[in-house]
């Protein structure tokens, strides 16, 4: 299997795959955190969601590797989730995804992202470490198991310039 190199696609809601987020996140979370397609369109279809999508190539087709769903309310966002296929694991997906949508988030004006992640996902928690996220504070019994989620959060900077890729100077 080879990860497509193109970039990730913002997605309208309309037109999302909702069969295969719903695979992705299955294959993603543990059974009690999994939403399935009619959560993925409940979630889609309210004010202020944006989905980003990231592709790759499977035995000669087009497959939903991974995707990020994202919601603004005035200049603050919130990762509602981030779920990339086991198959497609370690070779960028996620940090893919989460680029996409910080440069989505900028460009929209957003101040501020806000997330919240297992406390036992060391993965996805050096991922956020990683992309500038700091941890605010804990919230104990988030998840419908009784564990806790670290919330987590970062400033925006200004979007990167579409030719150049390049931020611009402050």
């Amino acid at each position: 299997m080879n990860v497509a190199t193109g970039p990730v696609v913002a997605v309208p809601a309309a037109m999302a795959d909702l069969p295969a987020l719903a695979r992705v996140h299955a294959a993603s979370f543990a059974p009690d955190q999994q939403w399935d397609a009619p959560a993925l369109e409940t979630l889609l279809a309210m004010p202020g969601v944006a989905l980003g999508v990231a592709v790759a190539q499977d035995g000669g087709r087009q497959v939903v590797a991974g995707f990020i769903m994202v919601r603004t309310v005035l200049d603050e966002a919130e990762i509602l989730t981030l779920a990339v296929d086991p198959a497609f694991r370690r070779r960028g997906l996620a940090r893919a995804l989460l680029s996409w949508m910080v440069d989505m988030a900028a460009g929209q004006g957003v101040a501020r992202l806000f997330l919240e992640v297992g406390v036992d996902n060391t993965a996805a928690l050096a991922l956020y470490r990683d992309a500038g996220f700091d941890g605010l504070g804990r919230r104990r019994g988030y998840y419908p198991d009784g564990s806790d989620a670290q919330v987590m959060a970062r400033d925006v900077m200004p979007a990167r310039d579409a030719e150049s890729g390049a931020w611009p100077t402050l």
